[in-house]
Formats: C-alpha cells, structure tokens, sequence
C-alpha cells in the first residue's frame, strides 16, 4: 500500500489572509466560546474528518472515512490528509492527499497518531504507519502494516487507538452490537449470556507499537465491557488512558414497561473511564443510571429499570459522567502552557451529537472541558465550544458535528467535524475580549438527570402534510394530519426523526422518505405499512436495524396513519 500524493489545494481563507500581511485569522468561525479565546477555519470541505494529530512543525494530520454512516459524494484522493499552514496565517495553504482511496476498495478510518518520526493511522480492518520524512509533510513509503485482522462492521465499526510514551498501542474494538441481544434493538430479546462478544469486541486490546506484522486475537485484550470508545486519550504523564464510552441506546423502545419515554432521551449517561489492566467497565450487563450516579443491571439481563445492581457492583465506575446520548468522540488532555492554567491536566471532550434523544430535542453538538485533578473529576464540566451544528441541532440538519480534538504545539486547539470535513483553530489571547457571538464564561453543561424537555415537533406538525402533500389510496386527509404528529412523537411518543430526521430528509441513520427509492417495498401504501408494522431486522445499507413499528408502542390506526404520511413525503403536490 503506497503512500502516495493524490491532492494539492489552496485554502481559500488563506490567500485572503496573506494579501493583509499574513496576520493570523481569529473571530469566532461561528462558535461561541469563553472569553479571551477566538476560532478560525483552518480548513474546509475534507470529507468526512474524523480524528487528528499535529506534528511538532505544527502540521495537522487527519484521518477521514467513506463509512455508510453518511452518505454523498466521497472526497476523491486518499482518506489521509497533510495541512500545513505556512504562511503563519492561522489557516492551512497546502491541503495533500495521501494513502488508500476510496477507488481502492478502502474505506478509511478514525484513529491516527504520531509516534517516533512514524504516523501511525487507521485503514479498514488494520493499524498502520508511515515513515515521515525529514521536514514532515506527506510521507512518500509504503505503508507497514502493524496489527491487522481488527474486528469490524456492526453498529460500532471503528477502531481508535492512542500510543503511550512507552511505545504500547491502545485500540478500541467496539461492539457490534446495543446490548449484546439475541436479536439485535428487538424489543423484549434477552441478552446473550454469557455474551461471546466480548471475546473480540466491547473493549480495549494492547500491542506493541514498535512492532510490525502483529494480528489481533483474543489474548491481548486489555480492558473490558466498553460499548464504544471512540473517545481515548493519554494523562498528562503520557502513560494513564482515558476512553469516552457511549451509553447504549434504547431502554424505553425495547422495554416500554420499564421506563417512561422521556427516559429514552435521558438514560443511561456518557462516560469518562481511565483504564486500568483487566478492568471491567459493565457492558452489556450494565449501564450507568444518572439519576441514581451509578451502575445498575441491564434489562436484557435481569434488570428492573435501574432498581437492580446485581454484577454491577463488581464493575468499575466512571471518572464522570455525562447527559445521555451525547456521543463523545475524541479526547485531549491539555498539557500546554496557551490556555489559562486552569484548564492543564484537563480533559477536553468532543461531543459528535445526540440521535436517540427524539422525538425530544437532541443533545451535545459541542466541545465540554472536564476539570481533573489527579484523574478525579472536582467539579462539574463546562460548555467550552458550542454552535458548531448551527440553528437545527439535529443528526439530518447539523452543519458540523465535533468528531476529532488534538493541540499543536503553540497550545492552539484543531476540533474537526466529519460532516463536511471543517477544522478549527481555537486559540487563547491573553486580555483579549470575548470575539463576537461569543460568551463571557465557560457555562456549565446542564445537569445530567435534567428532564429531555418539550418533544421536539415542528410548529405546524400535523398540518403541513395535509395541505402540502397528496393523500394515498385508501387513507384520508386526517389520516396524513395524525401520521404527521406520530412521526413527530406528539402521539404515543415515537422517535421516528432520530433515524429518519425532523423533516423526513435522512439522516446517517435512517434513509430519507421523500424519494422514491424503495428498500423494502415498490412505495405503495400497503407496503410502507407493512414495513414499519413489522420493521428491518437486517437493514441493506444502513448498519442498525429499525425494531416493529420504531420501537414505538403504536396502535394499528396510528401505524395506518403514520404509513400514510410517509407515502404522502415523497408525493408532494407540485407548487
């Protein structure tokens, strides 16, 4: 596998800021942050960029991935990417493209990480590294392979990793599953016990960085019982890990009888766990209740919406914890001298964004900052960065989305957003005053256990599809009306927009149903009913499956219904 040159661009805010002198660019690219601190673009339109690292001569590199999880056009040239900023202007001028394409067959990947003059990156199922050369920039050798054969597909196919000061290499194997289910998000399907999964997924496996040709196996997995850490990290010592994990999904759609539907957007929380050598951190028997601030037992496995501990008295806790269904995906610990001191030792978060909060209003969207002294959380976390999704904050409107957190070596912040591929510069001026649009303080993140909030509808749900959209055979206008509020959830509390989005337009979820591209019928109204009556068990191009009726507790007239407005969505009237 050659590493090879495939794109050169020219930022374009970079040539705008040579012609004033190179002065380096610094508002607020649209966030809103404490004061004394300003963002700029550094760069744009990647593709989907995932997580980052940045060289001591300060260029920024970033893996990126073609992953089902979004669809659209893929970025031609390879999915790893050199930025350089040469000018001093505080945006990348030379943009390089290098390593396996999407016309190669790869797909890309998340993790990636600088180690001993290497750039080490994820590529599909393998670990590799890269001979830099001296100077940095793209490196121009072939690609050694260092462990191959990782697990992947499912609902988590990514493997992040991180390289300690001694050379041992930390990957997530997350699981292919929610919950380890024999059908997987059914609702009422036990847990597999004991979960074979965790054999080769659910946890963290070590091996030797310096070390070429290794392969994965079982026996060097170091940490278990984590859903997803997208999210890992050193200490400021370069030896402690941290990992971020996703708290499972679906507590309220599959066991209805056990918790309220608000509880879908409020349970279980996100977690900062430190690892430690065969540690045990409670997947999938566990999840950590935020009400209660601690681990309870699972309903797949016994459990009575949150009031059995059983095993999870054995399983280690987290550092902290988070709302629900936030998705942290990166991780940094500050260990520079840019930023005020408060903020070194620190644990700076990336939430990707919530889905699973709908039909309530979605959640994380943001950059959090945790205050650690000692590996113990002090306080609370603050709201460090937020408006990267703009005015929707949703999975099918966002306009970024925080997937990757790395400093360089001025101390300066790069946050990088894997839905159009946009790198920020966040930067700290001492004395300076807040940038527009940006707040006097860090905020500090709304409490955990605090209730979802109204459902999230649209103000004129129930009406707009009535007198924008045609009405099917056999169904009537106030049919179409009533399907507009259950797919909304202001009936019988359905989150059909988590996976589909507010408008119906797709998100990387759920398809869009406005069209008339059919997975599982010819589009009819029948068999839209029948669809959504008997849900995918085995989706054909999105990873997770959608359980009967969406996990909502529907009534056959309201499935009648909804089918109705789902086939009105994609007949719009011509205007």
């Amino acid at each position: 596998m050659m590493a090879a040159l495939l794109a050169i661009t020219t930022a374009p805010q970079a040539a705008a800021a040579q012609t004033s002198g190179a002065t380096p660019i610094c508002d607020h690219a649209g966030l809103t942050l404490p004061a004394g601190f300003c963002a700029s673009v550094f760069a744009d339109r990647l593709g989907h960029a995932r997580h980052l690292a940045v060289a001591a001569d300060g260029v920024v590199y970033v893996n990126s991935w073609d992953s089902d999880y979004y669809t659209g056009t893929v970025h031609p040239g390879g999915f790893l990417i050199a930025l350089k900023d040469s000018k001093g202007a505080g945006v990348a001028d030379s943009v390089r493209r290098f390593g396996p394409t999407h016309e190669s067959g790869a797909h890309g990947g998340t993790g990636i990480a600088l180690f001993e003059g290497y750039l080490y990156a994820e590529v599909d199922d393998r670990i590799v590294r890269y001979k830099l050369l001296p100077g940095g920039g793209v490196p121009r050798g072939a690609a050694e392979i260092i462990v191959s054969g990782l697990p992947s597909g499912g609902d988590h196919p990514m493997h992040p990793f991180v390289i300690d000061a001694d050379g041992k290499l930390y990957i997530d194997v997350a699981t292919a599953t929610n919950s380890c289910q024999l059908q997987n998000r059914a609702r009422h399907s036990p847990g597999i016990a004991p979960c074979v999964e965790l054999d080769t997924r659910g946890g963290i496996w070590r091996y030797d960085a310096r070390r070429t040709g290794q392969l994965f196996s079982k026996a060097e997995r170091y940490a278990t019982g984590i859903r997803n850490a997208v999210g890992i990290a050193l200490d400021s010592a370069g030896r402690g890990v941290y990992v971020s994990q996703h708290g499972r999904d679906q507590l309220h759609y599959n066991w209805p009888e056990l918790y309220q539907a608000e509880e879908e957007a409020t349970q279980p929380a996100e977690e900062l766990l430190r690892l430690q050598p065969g540690g045990d951190y409670g997947w999938p028997e566990c999840y950590f209740d935020v009400a209660q601030r601690k681990l309870v037992l699972a309903p797949e496995y016994g459990g009575d919406g949150g009031k059995s501990v059983g095993v999870c008295a054995e399983k280690l806790a987290p550092v902290a914890y988070f709302p629900a269904h936030w998705a942290p995906d990166a991780l940094a610990v500050y260990r520079a001298d840019q930023f005020p001191a408060r903020y070194r030792e620190g644990i700076f978060i990336a939430f990707h964004g919530s889905w699973d909060r709908a039909p309530y209003r979605q959640g994380g969207y943001n950059v959090v900052f945790q205050p650690l002294v000692d590996g113990k959380a002090i306080s609370g976390c603050e709201v460090f960065a937020d408006g990267f999704a703009g005015t929707r904050v949703d999975p099918e409107h966002a306009q970024q989305r925080p997937a990757g957190l790395a400093f360089g070596p001025d101390g300066s912040m790069y946050v990088a957003d894997d839905v159009h591929g946009r790198i920020y510069r966040i930067s700290y001026k001492p004395g300076a005053d807040a940038a527009p649009g940006s707040g006097e303080g860090a905020m500090p993140c709304p409490p955990a256990d605090a209730p979802a909030g109204p459902i999230a509808g649209l103000p004129d749900a129930g009406n707009a599809a009535a007198a924008n959209s045609r009405v099917p055979p056999g169904a009537t206008a106030a049919m179409v009306a009533l399907g507009d509020r259950v797919f909304h959830g202001e009936v019988s509390g359905a989150g059909c927009t988590g996976c589909h989005g507010t408008d119906g337009g797709g998100t990387p979820l759920g398809p869009a149903l406005g069209t008339h591209k059919w997975l599982w019928s010819d589009g009819g109204y029948a068999g839209i009913r029948q669809t959504i009556a008997q849900g995918v068990p085995v989706p054909k191009k999105f990873r997770s499956p959608m359980p009967a009726m969406g996990g909502a507790e529907l009534s056959d007239d309201e499935v009648a219904a909804v089918a109705a407005y789902v086939w009105s969505l994609s007949h719009r009237k011509a205007h």
